[in-house]
């Protein structure tokens, strides 16, 4: 009788270990986040109204923030779209990623993304509009490779201007849940197309109701002008138009009942698309806006997070939530680190002081030099300074004049800063934007966040930049750059993916005419004007 008593007790206790462990496997399954990922294409940090700007409307932004967290020192290690991207999807630094270290690149088939790895693993993954581009990204069999998912495009509308997407990015998202009848979690990228050029110059006072005099300060290396103030509120309208996006996906999530369990990181892939700015390696290229919301996830909401992270920290972040080991993601070794200690932390605004640094950097970015170079730069965002290595300074930093300056997209600003120059002499805002520039650089972001002052000799910064260097180049050789070991040649040799852009400048001077629809016809130099030029950077 008592052995009988023995064994219900111990079916008993069985079958309660089994229903735990049911339940217990339930709860891991219904805990694995939503991830929706909105990335803006091409706006500085400053431009979103979480962070006090008060002439770009972003209440969406601003409510992930608000319910979420806003971080303060976000950075992309490559400050143009492609490079950015990769980083991105790969949790590597550019450096780290061959032939996706440039922009318009062949993506090497070694380099697994987080969005191959979650959908294999059970998400129902997708993108609309932008997504990880512009790449050729292929199998080893050549076929077209989905490194985000399933593309969801079909729905199209008529935007407000002729600069803004015709993709209903909303409407896609919506037809992306509808295609998920088993109620898989999710990773959806919102790749909005905006502010990218071109604007239809004038939307944001006509259509935005904007006007000049809301703009609060232009930066100190352009000239303050109308011109340049209307351009800089029609890319604000189209901040605006990527924002009521967001909106409109939010309130989705919030009429579906997915709110609560889905990450929603929203960010830019580089700064604005202006001279100084994108595809360079200053402050405002590199310091992208960023804020975080996941009201089952974040434990104290509405704080600003001063960590420095980085773009390489995403992927880490997006494996940990859900419950991959990056040893089984097939993935390559991840540099970047998840972003759950900050989520999970209950107060402050510094969680770990051991993130206080960023690395960026750059190597080809549009054609237009000769052979297709490149322009390389490394660099070190830490504390109060950024301190950067100008490797090839004979090159031109924003691309060659007699090619049109192609790592600068045409727009209003960047064509007066050159008329500028060649009608009236005015040297000054050309040099800036367009100028060669010397092999060190070190500024103090916290003085001066528009990098006009190079302190690198003065002596009683000498022994700052001596440290960020030294610190910079070992991380770099932990890392593998090719360019710390005399192989910086190959990002320069790796072949551009558009066959129509290899080898424009010497195609150019051959008397070809190579398309460069990103930039204006006037953008390019003549000989007489390169004269000139040459003259005037003789007498520096």
């Amino acid at each position: 009788m008592r052995y009988i008593r023995v064994i219900k007790i111990f079916l008993l206790l069985c079958i309660i270990v089994l229903f735990s462990s049911c339940s217990q496997n339930k709860k891991t399954k219904v805990s694995q986040p939503n991830i929706l990922f909105c990335i803006a294409d091409d706006a500085t940090f400053q431009h979103m109204g979480a962070y006090g700007c008060d002439w770009v409307n972003t209440p969406a932004f601003d409510r992930v923030a608000e319910e979420g967290l806003l971080f303060a020192n976000a950075y992309t290690p490559n400050a143009k779209c492609a490079p950015s991207r990769s980083c991105i999807l790969t949790g590597r630094n550019s450096w780290q990623l061959e032939a996706a270290a440039n922009h318009w690149c062949l993506f090497p088939t070694k380099f697994r993304t987080y969005a191959e790895t979650l959908d294999e693993k059970g998400y129902h993954t997708g993108y609309t509009a932008k997504g990880l581009a512009p790449v050729v990204a292929l199998t080893n069999e050549g076929k077209k490779r989905p490194v985000l998912g399933k593309a969801y495009n079909e729905k199209k509308l008529n935007p407000p201007t002729r600069g803004i997407s015709k993709i209903d990015y909303a409407a896609n998202f919506i037809d992306f849940l509808d295609d998920n009848p088993e109620g898989k979690p999710f990773c959806f990228w919102y790749g909005g197309f905006e502010p990218h050029r071109s604007y239809e110059y004038g939307s944001g006072i006509q259509k935005g109701n904007k006007k000049i005099s809301e703009i609060d300060r232009v930066y100190a290396f352009w000239p303050d002008n109308d011109t340049i103030r209307t351009d800089m509120l029609d890319y604000a309208y189209e901040i605006e138009y990527f924002d009521s996006h967001l909106a409109k996906m939010l309130a989705v999530l919030e009429e579906r009942g997915l709110l609560e369990n889905t990450i929603i990181v929203v960010t830019a892939d580089n700064g604005m698309p202006f001279p100084r700015i994108k595809g360079q390696a200053y402050e405002y290229s590199n310091h992208l806006p960023l804020a975080i919301m996941w009201k089952n996830g974040i434990k104290k909401p509405g704080r600003l997070i001063r960590d420095f992270v980085s773009f390489i920290d995403f992927a880490p972040t997006f494996l940990e939530l859900a419950g991959v080991e990056q040893a089984a993601s097939q993935m390559k070794p991840i540099e970047g680190k998840s972003l759950t200690d900050i989520l999970f932390s209950k107060d402050g605004e510094v969680i770990s002081p051991e993130r206080d640094h960023v690395l960026i950097g750059k190597e080809r970015h549009d054609v237009g030099r000769p052979d297709d170079w490149g322009y390389p730069i490394r660099g070190i965002r830490k504390g109060d300074f950024l301190f950067v290595i100008n490797f090839e300074t004979s090159r031109w930093p924003s691309g060659d004049p007699l090619t049109g300056y192609l790592n600068c997209d045409g727009s209003p600003t960047k064509s007066f800063i050159l008329s500028d120059r060649r009608e009236k002499g005015h040297t000054s805002y050309w040099d800036l934007c367009f100028g060669n520039r010397v092999g060190k650089e070190l500024y103090n972001i916290k003085d001066d966040p528009d990098c006009m002052i190079n302190l690198i000799n003065k002596p009683e910064f000498e022994k700052q930049a001596e440290t960020l260097e030294a610190q910079l180049i070992k991380e770099l050789k932990d890392q593998k750059d090719p360019r710390m070991f005399g192989q910086g040649h190959l990002f320069d040799e790796y072949l551009s993916a558009n066959k129509n852009e290899r080898d424009f400048y010497n195609r150019f001077m051959k008397g070809e005419n190579p398309r460069a629809g990103w930039v204006n016809k006037t953008d390019f130099e003549p000989l007489s004007e390169m004269k000139v030029i040459n003259n005037m950077l003789s007498e520096k």
